[in-house]
């Protein structure tokens, strides 16, 4: 096998020396471009930026994922307004066909893959390969296991994690192609371990190249199936049972894809310092896994940040910077007119809430002291708009009520706005018009988030629960960079955490925020130019990628 791709998938670039390992980089879904719609929410935005840095930084890395053929879905609003889900086939005419064609076996039968490539010049990302069972030779079902990310059909998705890992992992043969380090980003492409195992035929061959990214912040979260099911679907690549317990030290008939990665890698991470310090906890009791460190989430600015806005900024003139910002919001309201009907003021001080719509991230939060909701956005001296955005996933019914729900509270509130179609091109705009972004996740269940980072990066002031990254923003500087609300004890019943975290956030928002906002507008410019200096370098991920060569590759 060799040390290099073929020809014409080689990096358009000589390596940095410092980056010449290489690493395979394996991810579910990549948010690479608005064009590009093979991705959900964070975990793609964070594998995105992570491509684009590894580019910038000329490291030795490649991506590896899936061409989801009806992407994760196009959220409309339907006649009476509420939320509709639409799956429709995407085309994409940048990506080039490799003409590679293989089989894996799929529940016994083989299952025919090929891969498209995109090249690094199309969107200044590393060189990467995109797994398709859309081809002729499969029947329909067959193909239909590329078409939707996470397929709400159990055996469906598991059916996918095979693709990317045992698929992913049989591409590099094909490609001849064979790196020092194959990366998890998360548990899906675990099944490449035993495409490794049948290779290498040594769990320590298969530790030494190995390395794991987790992203759950608790034990209830890891995707587990019945051993006896994963066996019947051909996960673990025709090896017996009895050897699949002996690899993976699995000895009940609970597969545990998580802690099977951790066994089965020599290092592996958490994405914040305390989702760290919560993995290595959650995790010590189970015996003969990797140690885990942190390598916090960041991303990627030179794509995310407004460049007008950044080179005011620089230029440290401020009225440039003001300007820009008016303008930034003017752009924003336009899409919200376009959406609502509703004329939003670029004068007006404006809250932002835009993220996958989840029970734990609680978007409804701020409404939920309706009487409170409705007087602060009537209050004519210190007056506030408000919009909300997100994709919950699409058989996600609770999620998508609440979803609803505001639509629904936002019918008769001309400076309240729900708006769909949260995608990359959508989150950049809201980030570049908000003046807060607002991000309430109940502690320690946020492993990291990373939209506050880039809405940082455009002149929006963090108001945040005190989780995730966000901790680690207040902690590292002195000065006050962002509103973080005070810490309420996580073991309480969820509704009292609720209870308390609204009434802090309203304490905060009334009595700090508006304010500082209204009354000293200068220092409101103080803290915004001192959380957009305080946001790089360290939440820009080139920061990151530097890390995973450091602490994990190396």
């Amino acid at each position: 096998m060799s040390k290099t791709l073929p020809e014409k998938y080689k990096h358009p670039y000589a390596f940095n020396p410092k980056y010449k390992k290489s690493a395979v980089y394996f991810s579910m879904e990549f948010a690479i471009d608005q064009s590009l719609k093979i991705y959900s929410g964070g975990l793609g935005f964070l594998a995105g930026s992570h491509m684009r840095s590894a580019y910038d930084l000329q490291q030795n890395v490649i991506g590896i994922g899936i061409l989801w053929k009806k992407g994760y879905y196009d959220q409309y609003k339907k006649e009476d307004l509420s939320m509709g889900v639409l799956f429709q086939e995407k085309i994409y005419h940048f990506l080039e066909e490799t003409n590679i064609k293989f089989t894996i076996k799929i529940n016994n039968a083989d299952v025919w893959v090929t891969a498209y490539y995109l090249n690094p010049k199309t969107f200044g990302t590393v060189p990467m390969f995109f797994l398709s069972t859309d081809l002729p030779e499969n029947d329909y079902l067959a193909k239909s296991t590329t078409f939707r990310l996470y397929d709400s059909d159990p055996i469906a998705k598991i059916a996918q994690t095979m693709v990317l890992g045992l698929g992913g992992a049989k591409l590099l043969d094909e490609l001849d192609y064979e790196p020092d380090v194959y990366h998890l980003n998360e548990a899906h492409a675990v099944s490449c371990v035993f495409h490794l195992y049948n290779k290498f035929k040594s769990v320590e061959a298969i530790r030494e190249k190995m390395v794991f990214t987790t992203h759950t912040p608790e034990e209830a979260g890891n995707e587990k199936h019945n051993i006896h099911l994963l066996e019947s679907l051909s996960f673990f690549d025709g090896i017996p049972l009895e050897k699949v317990r002996e690899i993976t030290g699995i000895w009940d008939d609970t597969f545990n894809h998580t802690l099977v990665g951790l066994r089965l890698s020599h290092i592996a991470n958490g994405v914040s310092k305390l989702h760290g310090e919560v993995s290595r906890d959650m995790w010590k009791d189970f015996p003969g896994i990797c140690p885990i460190i942190h390598i916090t989430n960041a991303q990627n600015k030179k794509y995310w940040a407004d460049a007008w806005l950044d080179e005011a900024f620089q230029n440290k003139d401020r009225a440039a910077l003001i300007k820009r910002k008016t303008r930034l919001k003017t752009k924003l309201f336009d899409v919200v007119a376009d959406q609502t009907g509703k004329l939003f003021d670029p004068a007006i001080f404006t809250i932002v809430w835009a993220r996958r719509f989840a029970d734990y991230k609680r978007p409804d939060l701020i409404t939920r002291d309706y009487n409170r909701f409705i007087k602060l956005l009537e209050n004519r001296d210190q007056p506030v708009q408000i919009i909300f955005a997100g994709k919950p996933y699409p058989m996600d019914y609770g999620a998508i009520h609440n979803f609803d729900n505001l639509t629904h509270i936002s019918k008769n509130i001309k400076n309240m706005a729900v708006l769909t179609g949260h995608e990359l091109k959508l989150s950049r705009q809201l980030k570049e018009g908000a003046d807060v972004w607002l991000n309430n996740p109940r502690v320690t269940r946020e492993a990291s988030g990373t939209s506050g980072m880039t809405a940082a990066m455009n002149g929006a002031v963090n108001f945040s629960t005190n989780d995730g990254w966000v901790r680690e923003f207040k902690d590292l500087n002195k000065t006050q960079n962002s509103f973080v609300l005070p810490i309420v004890d996580h073991n309480l019943p969820t509704y009292l955490q609720d209870e308390m975290d609204l009434n802090n956030l309203y304490e905060m928002l009334e009595n700090e925020i508006l304010p500082l906002y209204y009354d000293t507008p200068k220092k409101w410019w103080d803290l915004v130019e001192t959380s957009m200096k305080q946001v790089v370098p360290y939440f820009d991920s080139a920061r990151m990628v530097d890390e995973y060569y450091k602490k994990l590759y190396k």
